[in-house]
């Protein structure tokens, strides 16, 4: 059986997410046609690589991420560090013959997309985008919907995704906070998933306007020191689609009482659609061609018991009527990206798309410096 062999570079929260998929996706899915193995670790700080290593079964730690890239016996690189890094270790990956699978953003500019996407042409690697919001039975089965034609001519959508982490003014900042590592602030961090999933369900943005803010000038970094923070807390965008439909997106850091709630509604003729993260199990439906009756007859939104109700023939683990829960829809963006390497077929969502995302977000950015419209 093939072996799959894996590097990944950056351990902090998303390395460990990620981990978690590399070894449990022999549980989710049965009759795997590949084995899996961690080989490498890499984090800046040694310790954490190295306690990576002794307790997750690495055959190696390193903080240095050229042992990843220049390690034979690695087939996969997945970059997990701080936005700043990604171009470098993507290219460095794919120069070194390597699959990657990479955390969003692809990179802090489009220009940096542009010079991986120039360098994947003739490459001969697959890689893939850890846009994971895409890989809930929810998520599908709202794109199959849409594609089906159930709710008609789309007429409007929201979409917003909404932490609450920011709210205290006191808190210490982290690298998300920093514009120098994150390249943007939550336009970029939660804002790219809503993007990316108005993007995928309902196709590409002509133009858009926008609007960001930070709300606390000033913070104090882990030493107690006030610091100057310019990565926005909250972001405002209205965007018309190529279709001619026109909706709203928010990302924000500040949504006193939120949790993790990425949201979307989008409006048709004959129907809507919506779904709310912090209850993932279901896909809200509701049918407007259905009659009007005294005392509402049978019209209304229906909750469809998604859960997890995969696709695939044998995945029988944990079973379709257990919740769902958050990291699901990780394990399954990897298992999509395991499954096209083992095929050796292009896999979405690609880096072209990360790369189209990040060209939204930048003219985003732009809308709001110029307070005009930009066309995409």
């Amino acid at each position: 059986m093939k072996e799959l062999r894996v590097g990944i570079v950056g351990f902090g929260f998303m390395g460990k997410t990620h981990t978690y998929g590399y070894k449990t996706i022999p549980l989710y899915y049965s009759n795997l046609p590949f084995k899996i193995k961690l080989v490498g670790v890499c984090d800046a700080v040694p310790e954490v690589a190295q306690k990576a290593r002794e307790t997750l079964d690495f055959e190696f730690a390193t903080s240095n991420p050229d042992d990843i890239f220049n390690c034979p016996d690695i087939d996969i690189v997945d970059v997990c560090t701080p936005n700043i890094y990604h171009k470098d270790a993507v290219i460095k990956a794919i120069k070194a013959g390597k699959h990657v699978y990479c955390d969003k953003p692809l990179a802090t500019s489009y220009n940096e997309t542009k010079e991986i996407t120039d360098l994947l042409e003739n490459s001969g690697v697959i890689t893939q985008m850890a846009l994971q919001y895409r890989f809930f039975p929810a998520t599908l089965r709202a794109k199959e919907l849409l594609e089906e034609g159930k709710i008609g001519r789309i007429m409007s959508y929201r979409a917003c995704y909404l932490h609450s982490g920011s709210v205290d003014a006191k808190k210490p900042i982290g690298w998300k906070q920093d514009k120098k590592f994150g390249g943007g602030g939550v336009l970029f961090d939660l804002g790219s998933h809503a993007i990316d999933l108005i993007y995928h369900l309902l196709g590409e943005y002509a133009s858009v306007f926008a609007h960001t803010d930070v709300i606390y000038k000033q913070r104090p970094d882990k030493s107690g020191n006030m610091v100057d923070i310019e990565a926005d807390d909250l972001a405002f965008i209205i965007a018309r689609m190529k279709s001619g439909v026109s909706g709203t997106i928010e990302a924000s850091k500040v949504a006193t009482g939120a949790n993790d709630e990425l949201r979307f509604e989008i409006h048709g003729d004959k129907g809507s659609l919506r779904f709310n993260l912090m209850e993932p199990n279901w896909l809200e439906y509701y049918d407007n061609t259905l009659p009007d009756a005294a005392l509402g007859g049978e019209k209304g939104y229906t909750k469809i018991e998604c859960v997890q109700r995969y696709k695939k023939p044998g995945d029988g683990f944990p079973g379709p009527k257990f919740s769902v829960g958050w990291i699901r829809s990780h394990v399954h963006s990897l298992y999509n990206f395991l499954c096209s390497v083992d095929e050796m077929k292009k896999a979405t969502p690609s880096f072209k798309e990360g790369a189209y995302v990040q060209y939204v977000m930048e003219k985003a950015y732009e809308a709001d410096s110029s307070k005009q419209w930009v066309d995409l």
